[in-house]
């Protein structure tokens, strides 16, 4: 064989894995396989901007049953979540988030930080106990799109 053959063998068998795989990925997706995505909130002026991306989200792809999201917060947002201090509107889209099964996880440096305990949050959070930035990193290693808004 010429070198000329062995680079076309190469080429073509290169072609031919990356099409497999390309095939295989859009089968996956097809069959069910749920796109996972966290979303990272830490600037208390985004919260109602990122809730409503969270909304647009479930509702662009059919419902919360075709996707799983997690919502990381940490920093200055906390606060917009303490139950004295939240308003009507992100309580509700927090109540209906957790019923569709997003995770909501409040950092737990910026708990301590704020003196704030899971009590103190409107229900359906979780603390991320070694911190946001290493639950986002986390659920990143898992698969999880990271989005910051």
């Amino acid at each position: 064989m010429n070198r000329r053959n062995i680079l076309w063998s190469a080429v073509s068998a290169l072609g031919a894995a990356l099409g497999a795989s390309s095939a295989k990925a859009a089968t996956e997706a097809g069959a069910g396989n749920k796109l996972r995505v966290v979303y990272h909130l830490s600037d208390a002026e985004k919260v109602n901007f990122v809730l409503g991306n969270i909304q647009n989200h479930i509702d662009g792809v059919g419902g919360p049953d075709h996707v799983t999201i997690a919502l990381v917060i940490h920093g200055p947002a906390l606060k917009a979540f303490q139950s004295a201090q939240a308003t009507p509107d992100v309580s509700k889209r927090v109540g209906d988030f957790s019923k569709d099964g997003v995770e909501l996880a409040a950092c737990g440096n910026t708990m301590k930080a704020q003196n704030v305990t899971l009590t103190d949050l409107l229900p359906g959070f979780v603390s991320a106990e070694k911190g946001g930035v290493v639950r986002l990193a986390e659920l990143q290693s898992q698969g999880y799109l990271y989005l910051r808004p």
